[in-house]
């Protein structure tokens, strides 16, 4: 039995959190196109699912070195979507982070924020245009659209902004924790 449900995330913890929440309830995650998981009936708790910003693209030369390594230690790839890499084991296996040190823990935020950075950069950028355009050039013309559509930018702006301060502070906790134990 297959089961396609459209969702959207900004937190790749929540959204990987709700992807094991599935797999707990037995709908095994197979697929993912943009806001469309695709799941199919399994057996409830048998997988862990664990997500992945790559540095480069999946056809890489250096990722593709990393999913075969991720392979050899049967980690299974589920799917993967721009740089983003789904991965599955199966969970009688034992625990599964893909991060098991402060170094690497470090990187994978560090990537996040690199990555979230220009969508910040984009989306202040529109916020600031469309607001512009729907105050003072829709002012004229009796046309305000700009302006509203002004606040989606914002608020996509503001949640980013929110996701990479989080980032960061985690960063900053993870790199005392570690000096502690150093």
């Amino acid at each position: 039995m297959i089961k396609i449900v459209w969702k959207g995330f900004m937190d790749y913890e929540k959204e990987e959190k709700w992807l094991n929440h599935m797999a707990e309830k037995g709908w095994n995650f197979r697929k993912y196109s943009f806001l469309r998981y695709t799941f199919e009936k399994g057996t409830p708790g048998e997988y862990i699912y664990r997500m992945e910003l790559l540095g480069k693209s999946p056809d890489n030369e250096e990722s593709k070195a990393y999913v075969d390594f991720m392979k050899e230690t049967s980690v299974e790839v589920v799917d993967t979507y721009q740089r983003w890499i789904y991965f599955r084991k199966n969970k009688s296996e034992g625990t599964f982070d893909l991060y098991t040190d402060y170094d690497s823990r470090i990187k994978f935020y560090k990537r996040l924020i690199t990555f979230i950075g220009p969508l910040i950069l984009v989306n202040l950028f529109a916020a600031i245009y469309n607001l512009y355009l729907g105050l003072f050039i829709g002012h004229e013309q009796g046309f305000y659209g700009n302006a509203y559509v002004s606040i989606i930018s914002w608020a996509v702006t503001i949640v980013l902004i929110k996701m990479a301060v989080s980032y960061m502070t985690k960063i900053r906790k993870m790199e005392k924790e570690r000096q502690l134990y150093e």
